[in-house]
């Protein structure tokens, strides 16, 4: 079974994050209608832009999602 982005992205949580990735993760956990159970580009990358205020840079949801496909090709 394939994670969903949401899920792969939970690994990154750190209570003291680290970087902006942790961040990232960590406020996409308290986010309460973060679309959990998509993994699409497109639709979570329109969510962010419209509702991920908490997002310093698209570039960093970039950086996870490339993470994400190389994970999912192994």
């Amino acid at each position: 079974m394939n994670k969903s982005f949401y899920h792969y992205l939970m690994k990154f949580r750190d209570s003291k994050p680290k970087d902006s990735i942790s961040e990232f993760a960590n406020h996409a956990y308290k986010d309460h209608s973060f679309p959990k159970g998509l993994s699409t580009y497109n639709e979570i990358s329109t969510y962010l832009e419209l509702n991920g205020d908490y997002l310093s840079s698209m570039t960093v949801f970039d950086q996870v999602w490339e993470l994400y496909i190389e994970e999912k090709k192994l």
